[in-house]
Formats: C-alpha cells, structure tokens, sequence
C-alpha cells in the first residue's frame, strides 16, 4: 500500500466526512492554543513588529477545523496588535496536506466563513489583508522556499508515517498495529520509521523557516514507556476485533488482513521551548460541533463514525468499499460494549514549541 496515495481523511460534508466527526481534534486545538499564542507573541516581538507574516498549517485537513485553525493564528496576531497599538501585519497563510486532501470543500464551503469573520475585525480596524492558499503535498519533504516561513502550525498529522516498515509488514500479520501480541522487531520499526520522518521533517523546516521563526505541533503520545499501551493502541486494538470478525464469517480474505497495517506512531536546527502533554478522553470524541453533543457521555456509535472519517480511506482501499458499512458497524458494537463496561480511555497529547535558531 502506498500510504502518500491513499492517507486522507474523509471528504465532504456527509455523515461519514471529517468535516462532521472531527470535534475532538477541535477540542485539542483549543487546548493548546496558549502555547500558539505564546509562540506568535514571541515571535512578533522578537522580529520587531514585521510587515507581513508567513504561516503555514501542515496536514491541514478538510472542515471547520482547517478554517478555525486560521481563524485563530489571525485573532492572535490582531489581538497582540490592538495591544502594542500597532498596525496588524499582511497575513499569508498556507494549507499543506497530501493531494488527495480535500481542498475543494476547504475553498467552497469554508473559506467564505473565514473571510466573513475577517470582515468583522476589519470593521473594528484590527486587520490587514489576509491570503490563503493550498499547498499540496508531503511534510515529509520540501514545501515552500528557503527562508520564507515565520510560524509552522500541526496538530494530530505528524504521527501518520510516510510508510509502513517492511519488517510490519511481514511480521505483524494478527495485528494491525503495534500490539501486545507483536513482535519486538515490529515495535522497533514503527518507532525507527518515526525518528527517520521526523527528523525529515524538521530537515526540511529548518530551510524553510525564517531564523527566529516558531513551530507548534501537536501528536498523539503515551504516558507510558510500553509502546503498546492503551494509551495509544486501544482504538487500533477493537479495530482488529472487528476485521477479524469479518475474516470469521468469510466477508474479507485473512490474507488481506494480515498485510494491514495502520501507518502511525504516537509518541537539531530547533530548540525547544516549551513541551507540554495533555489529555482528552474519547468523550470528545462525540460526533458534531454543538455545546450539546461536546457535553454527551461517550458513545461508541459516535467513536466509530470519526475513526471512519479517519481510517475509511485506507481501510476501503484494501477491503473494498462495500463493506465499510459492516466494519464498522461491528467495530461500533465492540466499542459500545467496552464502554458499557465502564472503560474510560483517553489520548494524550504532545505539544512541543520550537524555534528556528539563528
């Protein structure tokens, strides 16, 4: 499988689309606005109130969180303005995300809320003109010009891998993630796939970000020094369950299956500033965007439909689109009845702040 072709999230504005399962990863971006806010305020002040600003939000996504993310970076900005008396600088703002992202939705249905919301603080005198733009294509390689960028934004992108390791593939055939039942060399090949893309990553940034420029990214992470604990592996874990089901009743091949992997791990030219680790239980994880449902206990049927906006399109381009409806109608049964049971699990975030040194 070719991870670059098919990692996207789910598209449009359906019941089964990013766009409407997405809640929790609005939660966490909220979460850590303070350590962003810091950042930009640092930023701003050391280079001594700059004309223009360039930022960029890596593995952007599609739905209101993409726009809400901007939203944010421009209130920061506008906001630090107001305070020092200043005039707000131009904004030009880049959403990066792989090809098959969804930006048509970002550009049709959302970017005309974000200049709506723009006008507002334009009519209180507090901006500058703003510009957005779609950069297509893999963080794990260069993106933009040398020198050009001031702030880097990411959050829940940098833990999806560039690819799955062989040694996974040929040695974690009754999982479909790092698990209990998986083999040390398996572990240890996830976790050397992330250190060889991160530090691509931060290679790559190093020549795009201006000196003195910041970065605040935002991955799944664990407590624990068991990289196969609930903490990170859980939601993958039921997954299984239920495609394993499937093999039972003859409705996918065990041959597929066992050549499945997810292409994550939870978890120089920068130097930290501040590293922060939070968590957020999958009550969040409610489906929707209103103070009612952000408030409802956690429910497997809505803990199933956004791992579907997140994992459908790899799933579907091994097992076939057709049985979806079935995976994951099962995977919503076991979740219901492990919560029912009085599970309370929860991820855990890592935010780190980073500087470009000079």
């Amino acid at each position: 499988m070719e991870v670059m072709q098919v990692l996207h999230m789910n598209g449009g504005l359906g019941d089964t689309s990013y766009a409407n399962n997405s809640l929790l990863q609005r939660k966490v971006i909220s979460m850590t606005k303070p350590i962003t806010e810091e950042a930009i305020t640092e930023l701003y002040i050391t280079m001594n109130a700059p004309k223009s600003l360039c930022m960029a939000e890596l593995g952007c996504s599609s739905g209101p969180n993409t726009m809400f993310v901007a939203v944010e970076l421009v209130k920061i900005v506008c906001e630090l303005c107001r305070r020092l008396s200043q005039q707000p600088p131009e904004i030009q703002i880049h959403l990066n995300d792989l090809n098959g992202n969804d930006f048509n939705s970002i550009f049709q249905d959302h970017l005309p809320m974000f200049q709506v919301e723009l006008r507002n603080e334009t009519s209180r005198g507090r901006v500058s003109p703003c510009f957005v733009s779609a950069v297509p294509g893999s963080f794990y390689g260069r993106l933009f010009s040398s020198n050009t960028l001031h702030f880097v934004h990411s959050s829940y992108s940098l833990m999806w891998l560039s690819k799955i390791p062989k040694e996974v593939e040929l040695l974690n055939k009754d999982n479909i993630y790092m698990a209990s039942m998986s083999p040390q060399r398996v572990i240890d090949a996830y976790y050397n796939q992330f250190r060889v893309d991160f530090s691509t990553f931060l290679r790559c940034r190093s020549e795009e970000v201006v000196s003195g420029g910041r970065m605040v990214l935002t991955i799944l992470g664990r407590r624990s020094e068991d990289a196969c604990s609930k903490e990170c592996c859980y939601i993958w874990e039921l997954l299984a369950l239920a495609l394993k089901q499937m093999v039972a009743e003859g409705v996918i091949e065990e041959e597929k299956l066992h050549s499945f992997n997810i292409p994550q791990y939870t978890q120089g030219s920068f130097g930290i500033n501040h590293l922060e680790t939070s968590e957020i239980s999958w009550a969040a994880w409610s489906k929707g965007f209103h103070a009612a449902a952000a408030a409802a206990e956690p429910d497997g049927h809505n803990v199933s439909s956004c791992m579907r906006s997140v994992a459908e399109p790899l799933l579907s381009e091994r097992f076939g689109e057709s049985v979806m409806d079935r995976i994951f109608d099962k995977y919503s049964k076991i979740l219901c009845d492990r919560l029912a049971k009085g599970e309370e699990p929860k991820f855990v975030n890592v935010t780190v702040s980073l500087t470009r040194k000079y």
